[in-house]
């Protein structure tokens, strides 16, 4: 059985003579307690000396990392060539795994292993007899300094540092250009202010000031290549009648140098917004995916790094950046923000007001586990936020369009959303449902009295209406008897009325054609 020591001078393999000792791990430091006792329990094989500090730092890179350096691979090479059946004891699992997919040799790794190891740090000096300790303490010391270095160099930290400077930068340079562009049409207004109104764009605004002048030499300067024809014309027409007042040739050289440096500046934003871009892509690929290169690098800045912002949860990524509005809200007791940073994201952008702060919840909940991917996870891939991006269009379409959300499981949410998409329904106007006063009694009666009449109709048999056939005549003279009285007492009940009104003095104000009238239907007796 042979024992596998890191060292920062080279790999040291002992031979371990006594494979019981290993198992009393409780007392195995009792053989360590002196040099001679040590010497007699291990014995050095084989001992590989690193050439330089860079081989050193690639071994000790290779071994953090859990993978087999080119000096590991030549002594396991020499050392396993005859005795195979040998295992090998390692102070690392992903070591001894990598070792045993290459060499399939038998690797150890348990707690009597750690112990052991311990024990040869203690004696070292007297188990590698051929290296003075000297030698020793300065190479560990050039090895670990080396080891920081590098890991200083490509720690994710130092990354994020990158990336909220950029960011920083970025919008420190956007303040710098749109002040000096705002000087530069200011200045230059004086001397032809039609220009600033015809030509829009800020770069081709400052570019065609470089390369002319003075309005004089508008009409010889060829703008082909600044701007299009249609406009090209209008400037130059418009230069021939402006009202600017004339400036001197100082005046042009200071406004070009102005020019130069609004150039220089774009040029310069646009290779920082570049490396900004390669870096999120590199570091945080989901985030980047969802939010954008912009937004996701200035909840990083706010958060302070990648990892501080994967432990924030949805909630407070929906808000960050919007401290003061929410401390205010509850200060006052009213709304709290619904959206903070993530408001320039594009998503929340093609959103309309209404479905604003839906959108943003949901990509503040995708937007955090796409952090927590990218700052956790060991493969740098974006299909989880490109999923989740396919996903969040679907809803917001959804939302802007107005259908029910489709919840998964239910089949009765499937059908509604289909009978929606699919079918379009006409509604005709109603004129009976006007009036809703009384409606339902009114319905009730007529429903009972359509239910009596139906049952009636259903119980009558022949043999009823023969009976009723009979009876016939003599209901029917019944019938007209009861008329003719009706008849007289209502003849009885008029002449009463008449008599009454021609006793009675008429009023001053009532006309006397109606009475008359009356009294010619109606003959009166006379006393």
């Amino acid at each position: 059985m042979f024992v596998l020591y890191e060292t920062p001078a080279g790999y040291a393999i002992f031979k371990l003579l006594d494979e019981k000792k290993l198992k009393e791990v409780d007392n195995l430091y009792q053989e360590f307690q002196t040099p001679d006792r040590a010497n007699k329990l291990l014995k050095l094989k084989h001992f590989q000396k690193f050439n330089d500090t860079t081989e050193a730092l690639a071994a000790a890179t290779a071994a953090v990392e859990g993978k087999v350096s080119k000096p590991l691979k030549k002594t396991l090479k020499k050392l396993f060539g005859d005795e195979v059946q040998e295992s090998l004891l390692v102070a690392d699992a992903k070591l001894g795994n990598a070792i045993k997919d290459k060499f399939a040799v038998q690797c150890v790794y348990n707690t009597g292993v750690q112990e052991l190891m311990r024990c040869i740090r203690q004696q070292a000096d007297s188990l590698l007899g051929g290296l003075p300790k000297k030698e020793m303490t300065a190479m560990a010391l050039g090895l670990a300094h080396s080891l920081s270095r590098y890991k200083l160099k490509f720690s994710p930290d130092k990354i994020d540092t990158m990336i909220v400077q950029a960011q920083c930068l970025l919008d420190d340079l956007d303040k710098e250009l749109n002040n000096y562009i705002m000087r530069a049409r200011e200045w230059y207004g004086w001397h032809f202010p039609e220009l600033g109104k015809l030509i829009t764009d800020n770069i081709a605004f400052v570019k065609t000031i470089k390369l002319v002048g003075t309005r004089d030499n508008m009409a010889v300067a060829d703008l082909s290549d600044i701007l299009p024809e249609d406009v090209e014309e209008k400037v130059k027409e418009a230069a021939e009648i402006s009202m600017g007042t004339e400036i001197s040739e100082d005046d042009t050289i200071n406004i070009q140098c102005l020019c130069d440096e609004i150039l220089s500046i774009s040029e310069y934003r646009t290779h920082l917004y570049d490396y900004l871009k390669a870096r999120m892509m590199a570091m945080a690929p989901n985030l980047t995916i969802l939010v954008g290169e912009t937004v996701g690098a200035r909840l990083i800045a706010h958060a302070g790094s990648l990892i501080n912002l994967a432990k924030h949860p949805s909630s407070t990524v929906q808000i960050l950046g919007a401290e003061k509005a929410l401390f205010r809200a509850l200060k006052t007791k009213k709304d709290t923000p619904k959206y903070g940073l993530i408001f320039h994201a594009q998503l929340v952008g093609q959103a309309s007001l209404k479905n604003k702060g839906k959108i943003s919840r949901s990509l503040a909940a995708k937007a955090s586990l796409a952090t927590r991917v990218d700052a956790f996870g060991e493969e740098a891939t974006f299909e989880l936020g490109a999923a989740h991006k396919v996903r969040l269009e679907a809803r917001l379409r959804l939302l802007e369009e107005g259908n029910l959300r489709k919840l998964s499981g239910t089949g009765k949410a499937k059908a509604k959303f289909e009978k929606y998409q699919a079918k379009s329904e006409v509604f005709t106007y109603d004129p009976g449902a006007d009036n809703t006063l009384g409606l339902a009694k009114k319905r009730k009666h007529s429903d009972a009295a359509e239910c009596s009449k139906s049952a009636k109709s259903q119980k009558i048999e022949p043999e009823d209406v023969a009976v009723e056939a009979e009876k016939s005549p003599e209901t029917e003279e019944l019938k007209s008897e009861k008329k003719k009285k009706k008849k007289k007492n209502k003849n009885k009940d008029q002449d009463t009325t008449l008599v009454a009104e021609v006793d009675t003095p008429e009023p001053s104000g009532t006309p006397a054609k109606k009475k008359v009238k009356k009294d010619k239907d109606v003959p009166v007796e006379s006393d």
